[in-house]
């Protein structure tokens, strides 16, 4: 993909359907653009034919193509995945264990303690919240972060959202590596800054070489790293955190931001990026509650870095942003987090079930740190999510052709994949290429002990960029 700019009019949402990933096509009015609600006279459903006297006959509603919509949302369709009716759902990315009796009543009642103050605003900077939430990532980031190094917000994706409206913008460029959480490339289209869109490494890795050079190129004011990465499950080695940060100081361009929505599923040994954060004053590392925490229903999100960062985004933040309802079950959650992430490791156990017998039955397979396993390489990825969802599974075709993505369930739910797949593939229905090289596992790479390196990218570098369709989702 070449850089695009905003206003360009080329930009593609996400495919509808949670079915084989398609291009996005012009969105029009309903039954083929026929005026919405209006009758063969003009009339608008539900409103007298007739008016009353003293009153003008209501128009017809605009189709969104008469609207003066911004050229480039023109022919986008809106973020989602809708769920099929079918036995088997592991295609969202979401913790399969519903909350504990217990923790339902704790949130019940945390619930109902913040509604006796729901005539109030909510605190306006979540500092309770905040508190909490640098108390938690103390462990994994090694050191203790204090309130002021952290921010939250409705779901990462506002998280991620305020970070493009504070750093990003008309003639700015934010930089991706896909194929990656499409999210980072749709929520920079929807604040007018430029994308990028860098490819990744045939194993879906990325060089540190070859990051760094992209940056150097483009220049971006955001430069957005997924670890683990969806959809492909690999994690990063902080050394190319550290050649991203780097080349960012060199070009003195913007911000790294390591999106780490699926962190807490990581394998022993691969560290995160939070422990780079105080020798990088550019670093922002975010998180999720939708995840680990099975809290995907009560949109919590949040983010690490340094203090003036947190100040930016309070310049961009709507006031009052988190409910008073919403800081109430993030908190009670976080008081719960021993319970919460004791379903972190059953959910592990399920994943590298899936790798080891998915690489038996012949299968490649991305190596995995995060809730879900990237599987193929099919001659007809569609062909088989099509003969998996007849068996009653449904899984998540990502776009990338030859692989699909299943999320690690309830062991029943990952039964009943492993025998699909089986069936699938000796019934000769579909079939897997050639073997060909292995992704390559970066959990050794990632867990080595990381020392700074310089960048040696040049302006004149031509690595290639590439367009591709919707890829993955929260």
């Amino acid at each position: 993909m070449t850089t695009t700019g905003s206003g360009s009019g080329s930009g593609s949402g996400p495919a509808s359907g949670a079915g084989p990933a398609s291009g996005a096509g012009p969105v029009t009015g309903p039954a083929g653009g026929s005026p919405r609600g209006s009758g063969s006279d003009g009339a608008v459903a539900g409103w007298p034919a007739t008016p009353a006297a003293g009153r003008s006959r209501p128009v017809r509603s605009p189709t969104l193509d008469e609207l003066p919509l911004r050229d480039d949302l023109r022919g986008m369709v809106p973020y989602g995945a809708p769920q099929l009716d079918v036995p088997v759902l592991l295609n969202t990315n979401e913790n399969p264990h519903p909350p504990s009796a217990g923790l339902v009543d704790a949130l019940g009642k945390a619930a109902s303690l913040a509604a006796t103050e729901a005539n109030r605003y909510p605190d306006r900077q979540a500092e309770a919240l905040r508190a909490d939430l640098a108390y938690y990532l103390t462990p994994d980031a090694g050191f203790g972060l204090r309130t002021d190094q952290v921010w939250a917000a409705n779901g990462s994706n506002e998280v991620l959202q305020q970070l493009c409206q504070a750093f990003g913008g008309p003639g700015r460029v934010a930089l991706g590596y896909e194929p990656s959480y499409s999210m980072h490339r749709l929520i920079a289209v929807a604040t007018a800054t430029g994308w990028a869109g860098e490819r990744r490494e045939p194993d879906f890795t990325l060089d540190p070489d070859a990051v760094a050079a992209a940056i150097h190129r483009h220049r971006p004011s955001l430069v957005f790293l997924a670890s683990p990465n969806n959809p492909t499950g690999t994690a990063l080695p902080l050394e190319v955190v550290l050649a991203a940060c780097a080349a960012v100081g060199e070009t003195g361009s913007g911000i790294v931001v390591v999106d780490e929505a699926y962190a807490e599923f990581r394998r022993a040994g691969v560290p995160s990026a939070l422990a780079l954060l105080p020798s990088q004053p550019r670093l922002v590392v975010t998180r999720t509650m939708s995840k680990a925490f099975a809290l995907a229903g009560a949109r919590i999100g949040y983010l690490a870095a340094h203090p003036a960062v947190v100040d930016a985004l309070q310049l961009v933040r709507l006031p009052y942003h988190l409910s008073t309802f919403t800081q109430a079950v993030a908190r009670t959650a976080l008081a719960h987090a021993d319970e919460l992430l004791a379903t972190v490791e059953a959910v592990k156990a399920q994943r590298d079930r899936l790798v080891a017998e998915l690489t038996g039955l012949g299968c490649a397979v991305a190596p995995s740190d995060a809730n879900f396993v990237l599987f193929g390489r099919f001659t007809d990825q569609r062909a088989a999510w099509q003969g998996l969802l007849d068996a009653g599974v449904l899984v998540r075709d990502v776009g990338l052709p030859g692989w699909l993505r299943v999320t690690a369930g309830l062991a029943g739910e990952v039964d009943a994949f492993l025998t699909a797949t089986r069936a699938l593939l000796a019934e000769g229905a579909t079939a897997l290429a050639p073997p060909a090289a292995a992704p390559t596992d970066p959990a050794s790479a990632a867990a080595a002990p990381a020392t700074a390196r310089p960048a040696t990218a040049t302006s004149t570098d031509a690595r290639p960029t590439v367009e591709l369709p919707y890829l993955g989702e929260e």
